[in-house]
């Protein structure tokens, strides 16, 4: 899929990747680094 990300789930691989545009990404990876996801 270029331009776009896929991601599987590696516990049920026969299920359709997860799909995301290259910003979609980078905002998650960003919010992941930075915390926006821990729990409290």
């Amino acid at each position: 899929m270029p331009g776009l990300v896929a991601v599987r789930d590696s516990k049920n691989p026969h299920r359709a990747p997860l799909v995301f545009t290259p910003h979609e990404w980078a905002c998650f990876l960003d919010g992941a680094k930075n915390g926006e996801f821990e729990l409290p």
